[in-house]
């Protein structure tokens, strides 16, 4: 199976909607409440790949066998550069039924809002559409 990261890296969104459970929590790093939903998650996670420049992973923390991990990316924004973690959380079939995201500096982070807050009628319709 792919991992969340190699399909991330890809930019594979079919792989990644496979990695999703229908009832995914996403969290976002810049709203206050969580996104439910497969279409919804997909459709924020298309509008991050629109807008995060020369995303990269660092590392991965977790244990294979449990059903918590973490990504440590560095990205930038309208060039501002971002450090981040994505947490994912795997329920019981295998799929990632919890993603939330964190990202620092303060800077970045408003990049961030700034960016994702253009797009979202988009992501909206995105996630009405898939």
């Amino acid at each position: 199976m792919t991992t969340f990261r190699a399909a991330v890296e890809a930019r594979d969104l079919d792989a990644l909607a496979a990695l999703l459970a229908d009832d995914v929590v996403f969290t976002s790093p810049v709203a206050f409440h969580p996104y439910e939903g497969k279409a919804m998650t997909l459709a924020i996670l298309r509008g991050v790949m629109r807008v995060f420049e020369d995303f990269r992973y660092l590392r991965e923390i977790g244990d294979d066998a449990g059903p918590d991990h973490a990504l440590v990316f560095e990205a930038a924004v309208d060039g501002k550069v971002i450090q981040g973690c994505d947490f994912l959380h795997f329920n019981a079939e295998g799929k990632i039924d919890d993603l939330t995201v964190m990202v620092r500096p303060l800077s970045g982070a408003n990049a961030l809002a700034e960016a994702m807050g253009a797009q979202f009628d988009r992501i909206r319709q995105d996630a009405l559409a898939g």
